[in-house]
């Protein structure tokens, strides 16, 4: 598949983003732990980052479908900068707080950032139906490439203190720094981008939604059970249960989210030819429940290497889903309610997220049995299951039908 300029700049700012996230999203809690903060703050901050993106996004579904994507991709761009340098002013908890809310830190292995809507919606319109798992396949795959390196990355602060007797502390504040820095060449990147709105078609003259209001918005609320389940283990998270449950170090959890990251980010390539064989929403869900089993299996694991090799199989399957979902959201609704539809799916996604690592963090903090692993497991299934009743008949106008539903 041919890509255009405009895309792979697109595709290159993911990568470059994913870099960024995964490297700061290991990197976050043993910074926040060397402050001081116990695992209950430290969930309490995941939680304000999330929050943050939520009430971004927001902003961004009201203006998006009428305003030009480069001017929102440029503004966000700012707000990243501003994010890394705050993080790496302040120590005490309140300050950080404030900054995890207002700024773009993310602490997930996925992309929950406010960049998210605008560049899905910017996609679909460079893409036919049945190219569009492709696209954003490779779309996603920049992104999970790239934080795979940078959570092996992560442990670098911690090599370059036993290395050069340096303060741990200093080092991993400058890792904030360097997230700042990525933040200003994404946005060189993103200043060559063509002056158009998120969906070249333009906008609706009225709501942001129209015809496609009630499907949108069903799809709004299964996604948010989803991602209410997926923020009791987000990365930054899971980093903190490895350490607590097993004692793995800064070095060895680096390394082992470089693995995930690569197996998540390599297994989406698969996500174009499942669907085009059996359809979106088959994908989404018959690679999402395997995922599932393993979260809560390793929950149980009594050695490190069991867990790790359980999450290690989990990441081959966690995010196969995502390039179909992606896909399916862009497909069911007209092209003018795109950008729209991007954010209504992705604010109640950031919101639910936002609502259960605080939950996570107090669960950890009295047990380092994987209970969050449990029940975000069960959650997500639920979400599966769900999601095949509702939408299994379902399937985009620009969509071609599945090879393993013809005759």
């Amino acid at each position: 598949m041919g890509l255009s300029s405009e895309v792979r700049r697109v595709v290159t700012a993911r990568g470059l983003r994913g870099f960024a996230d995964g490297f700061v999203s290991v990197l976050l809690v043993g910074y926040l732990g060397s402050l001081g903060f116990s695992p209950f703050q430290i969930g309490t901050i995941v939680t304000g980052t999330l929050l943050g993106s939520a009430a971004l996004t927001i902003a961004v579904g009201l203006i998006g479908h009428r305003a030009r994507v480069r001017t929102l991709l440029l503004g966000a761009s700012v707000l990243m900068f501003a994010t890394g340098v705050g993080f790496a002013s302040v120590s005490a908890f309140l300050p950080m707080l404030v900054v995890a809310v207002i700024g773009t830190l993310n602490p997930s292995a996925g992309d929950v950032s406010v960049f998210l809507p605008t560049e899905q919606a910017y996609l679909a319109g460079h893409a036919g139906g049945p190219e569009r798992p492709r696209l954003y396949a490779l779309y996603n795959l920049a992104g999970a490439m790239a934080g795979a390196f940078g959570a092996l990355l992560s442990a670098g602060p911690a090599v370059l203190a036993r290395t050069f007797d340096r303060s741990l502390e200093s080092l991993q504040r400058g890792g904030f720094l360097l997230y700042a820095t990525v933040a200003c060449v994404i946005a060189l990147v993103y200043r060559r981008l063509p002056r158009e709105r998120a969906d070249a078609a333009g906008a609706l003259a009225g709501r942001p939604l129209g015809p496609s209001r009630r499907i949108v918005l069903q799809l709004a609320g299964l996604f948010s059970l989803d991602a209410a389940a997926g923020g009791l283990v987000v990365q930054s998270l899971l980093v903190l249960w490895l350490h607590l449950r097993f004692g793995l170090s800064a070095a060895t959890t680096g390394s082992v989210f470089f693995a995930v990251g690569l197996l998540s980010a390599l297994s989406q390539l698969l996500s174009a030819r499942l669907s085009a064989r059996f359809g979106l929403i088959r994908t989404m869900v018959f690679t999402h429940l395997p995922a599932n089993l393993m979260l809560i299996l390793a929950a149980f694991a009594p050695k490190a290497w069991l867990a790790v090799g359980l999450l290690l199989v989990r990441s081959l399957f966690s995010q196969m889903d995502v390039p179909a979902r992606q896909a399916f959201v862009m497909g069911v609704v007209t092209p003018e309610e795109r950008a729209a539809a991007a954010s209504v799916t992705n604010v109640p996604r950031s919101l639910a997220s936002a609502t259960t690592p605080a939950l996570a963090g107090l669960m950890l903090t009295h047990s380092n049995i994987g209970w969050p692993l449990v029940i975000a497991g069960v959650g997500k299934a639920s979400y599966d299951l769900l999601l095949l009743a509702l939408f299994r008949s379902v399937v985009p106008e620009d969509e071609e039908l599945p090879r393993a539903g013809r005759r």
